[in-house]
């Protein structure tokens, strides 16, 4: 797999090197030191379409990597405007609300999969908070079952082959035209009504182009794409960070009274006692010891083992060493937070959970750019880690 080929290519070759993939050249790119040019690189310099564009049967046609380069910046400025701190102070009841009315059914004690109970419950808060009250209240179960069926079709052979007709694909695009079909019914209602929800779907019904499409607004299958991109983009990554978040905390419970588990429940505890019941984003935000917890379960486990774009433009890497690595038009660049994230030369003791180790004096994350890259970084960071840090 890519961990075992990132393993043996540093261990003989360095912070870069280049390896052919089936019909194709990728170009490993591993550490801060040989980053800098992959995350501010503009999409003309190195493009995102060409290594994504798999994802098109599933998001849909007209959104993301179906799209120019203008028309996908104007999409993202919509996703960006629906994550605005505004918005998410309004969608923290909603996280709330949802987190009180699902542990309330469980007892004082028992045994659970955290992997299990957080994908649930942040499937869940996503459809409040994404996909809107009325899938949420109405067609939870069924839109739930129909984009289970769209990320079963997302296969590794779908990777390089995504229109093979395979029994998964089949399902899949069957999956998508309905969940079209339901998203239609929704929008046109809303639209119809000038019913204002405080929803990403709100967001996406009232949004306009401003530079292109003569500046009309989005179309019910657009909206659509994106909301189905949005999800994707954010609910594995949420629920597979919750779930680490908690698995590692819990596993320092034996260290005492000054673990991170200890210093979060504390923490948990002084701030619930000055505020009450009342839970904010501000109050959030004051919970940095949780924060941290978050930030090194991500380091440890990011979700995603790759990043990659396609080389338009030729360019140079200099690796710590000063040795220049050139990477011609044609290749794919790739980086990898998690192999990344354990270099012993950037973080200390990398297989060891430590939230400490983002703070003064050591600071690990902040000795060279790019050294923490858990949300990606530079143009392409992730537009909605503050959502997804309140979420987990």
């Amino acid at each position: 797999g890519p961990w075992r080929l990132m393993e043996e290519g540093y261990a003989r070759l360095g912070e870069a090197f280049t390896v052919p993939v089936a019909h194709k050249k990728v170009t490993f790119l591993i550490g801060p030191d040989v980053a800098p040019h992959f995350f501010k690189a503009t999409d003309d310099e190195l493009s995102q379409t060409e290594v994504y564009d798999f994802n098109v049967p599933t998001f849909g046609k007209g959104v993301v990597y179906d799209v120019d380069q203008k028309i996908r910046t104007e999409q993202f400025r919509m996703f960006t405007e629906a994550l605005k701190r505004d918005r998410l102070r309004k969608y923290v009841p909603q996280f709330v609300a949802e987190a009180e009315a699902y542990f309330s059914r469980w007892g004082e004690s028992g045994v659970v999969d955290l992997k299990d109970e957080f994908g649930k419950l942040i499937a869940l808060t996503a459809a409040r908070t994404l996909l809107g009250r009325e899938i949420r209240e109405q067609l939870f179960d069924e839109v739930a079952d129909l984009l289970h069926d769209l990320d079963d079709g997302m296969r590794p052979i779908s990777v390089i082959w995504p229109y093979l007709p395979t029994s998964f694909h089949k399902k899949r695009d069957q999956a998508r035209v309905k969940l079209g079909k339901i998203f239609a019914k929704v929008i046109q209602a809303r639209r119809a009504s000038n019913t204002k929800e405080e929803d990403v779907l709100q967001q996406f019904c009232d949004a306009r182009y401003q530079n292109v499409l003569g500046g009309r607004q989005l179309t019910e299958e657009e909206i659509t794409g994106l909301l189905i991109a949005v999800l994707f983009a954010g609910q594995h990554t949420s629920s597979i960070t919750s779930s680490w978040t908690g698995y590692e905390m819990i596993n320092t419970k034996k260290q005492g009274p000054q673990s991170p588990y200890a210093c979060a429940i504390e923490e948990q505890q002084r701030i619930l006692a000055k505020y009450g019941n009342e839970l904010s984003m501000d109050i959030l935000a004051e919970m940095d010891t949780l924060h941290l917890n978050i930030q090194e379960a991500l380091r440890m486990h990011p979700p995603l083992i790759l990043v990659m774009r396609y080389v338009k433009h030729p360019f140079s890497a200099t690796t710590s060493r000063g040795r220049v690595y050139n990477i011609p038009a044609g290749h794919i660049v790739a980086a990898s937070p998690n192999f990344s994230h354990m270099l012993p030369t950037v973080f200390k003791e990398p297989t060891k959970y430590q939230p400490d180790r983002f703070l003064p004096p050591r600071d690990e994350d902040k000795q060279k750019p790019f050294s923490f890259i858990g949300f990606g970084g530079g143009r392409h960071a992730c537009i909605g880690q503050m959502f997804a840090y309140l979420q987990i």
